[in-house]
């Protein structure tokens, strides 16, 4: 069953966070992750939202979504975003 990723992301420094994003979609697409969002202006509709980033991906099923997060390629890779950056970010089941 697919499931999503949601992750709200507060960039604080842009330069270093662009080696991240230089370096995500090969290993994303690698494990077969699907890109649905990614937004810097959502829409509002309750409460507050003052992250500077909103992404939402799909991937298989759950050992996927893991498989990828968890490689060594990502972890080398999502250190710059620790150093550029905070985040939110949660597995939700689809239905």
């Amino acid at each position: 069953m697919s499931v999503y990723i949601v992750a709200k992301i507060n960039i604080t420094d842009r330069e270093a966070y662009a080696t991240y994003e230089a370096g995500f979609m090969p290993i994303f697409e690698k494990y077969e992750g699907r890109l649905l969002s990614v937004d810097e202006t959502p829409t509002i509709l309750e409460g507050s939202w003052s992250e500077t980033r909103t992404v939402m991906a799909e991937f298989k099923d759950k050992e996927s979504a893991m498989r990828w997060y968890q490689s060594s390629e990502y972890q080398e890779l999502v250190q710059h975003r620790f150093q550029a950056s905070s985040a939110d970010i949660i597995i939700a089941q689809g239905l």
